[in-house]
């Protein structure tokens, strides 16, 4: 079972999103506790009243993980997510290899289809188009980390016998996809290296507008199905599958620690291979406190 670091969401139009601390800091700290990955969201231009009413902050994924790249020597950085249709298919592939390229590959390319319509019309990108879109960035991610020429006819674009280079250093950056649907589920079977459901409860699922995942004993269902669904497409490769962990009292690790060791040893058993978990929102302070004991009880 790996952990990943979630660097923790400021809700609400107050605050600052480096209130939890230094990005470089926490990243840092994150790895010095034996964390094996630091993640980052994604909303470009989310909507004021979204924001007003819980929604969060986020830094530029591709930015900030670039910078916390440069910060560490073995942390792997995690889009949790990036939202695909947000970008021409060709721009999101580059900055993916750029940041391959320059941290030694170490980049997870998490990715979604977006919820938010209120962000699409900001950015000029049609809802109802989302998921054709992410379809077409599936199809055109390995033909630009490939190196070799290609055309493709997109719908909003004709790419004829283009070519880019440098390759990244993974071949290829494993794709995570986020979501609760079956078609999320269809496409890591069919496409992908990992699947992050989504588990904060129903609220968060009607909000993302995704199913609910339901217990550990469902989620271990749907994740002998996608694996089953892999193997039927000929894919004999490991699968991912990332488990956001919010049991009451994580941010207090050294309390209560065998209930949540119990947690995390349920969901290795259903198959998750990843657990998520963030920290306290008061400085740096707290969140290097919380990463220290926090790794000091389950990472070492």
């Amino acid at each position: 079972m790996r952990f990943i670091y979630h660097y923790p969401e400021i809700s609400g139009l107050d605050g600052d999103v480096l209130d939890p601390g230094p990005l470089r800091d926490v990243a840092v700290a994150a790895e010095l506790a034996g964390f094996d990955t630091l993640s980052l969201s994604e909303h470009p231009i989310p909507g004021a009243k979204w924001l007003a009413s819980g929604g969060h902050q986020t830094l530029d994924p591709f930015v900030a993980l670039g910078y916390v790249a440069a910060a560490t020597e073995r942390l792997r950085l995690l889009t949790y997510l990036a939202v695909a249709p947000y970008r021409n298919p060709f721009l999101l592939a580059k900055s993916a290899s750029t940041l391959d390229k320059l941290s030694g590959g170490r980049l997870t390319l998490g990715l979604g289809t977006g919820y938010q319509k209120s962000e699409f019309h900001a950015l000029g990108i049609d809802f109802d188009e989302r998921n054709e879109l992410f379809d077409e960035a599936l199809d055109v991610l390995p033909l630009h980390w490939s190196g070799e020429p290609f055309t493709y006819r997109g719908k909003h674009f004709s790419a004829l016998d283009v070519i880019a280079r440098p390759r990244p250093i993974q071949n290829p950056i494993p794709i995570w996809i986020g979501g609760n649907s079956k078609l999320t589920r269809r496409r890591v079977a069919e496409r992908a290296q990992g699947w992050m459901p989504m588990s904060g409860g129903a609220e968060l699922s009607a909000t993302a507008r995704t199913p609910t995942l339901g217990s550990v004993d469902q989620i271990g269902g749907h994740i002998t199905e996608l694996r089953n669904a892999a193997l039927a497409a000929g894919r004999a490769e490991p699968i991912d599958v990332v488990y956001s962990y919010h049991g009451d009292g994580i941010h207090t690790p050294t309390v209560e620690s065998d209930r949540h060791r119990e947690v995390f040893s349920d969901l290795e058993k259903s198959g998750v291979t990843a657990v998520v978990v963030s920290g306290p929102i008061d400085g740096l302070a707290a969140t290097v406190e919380f990463l220290e004991a926090f790794g000091s009880t389950y990472l070492s």
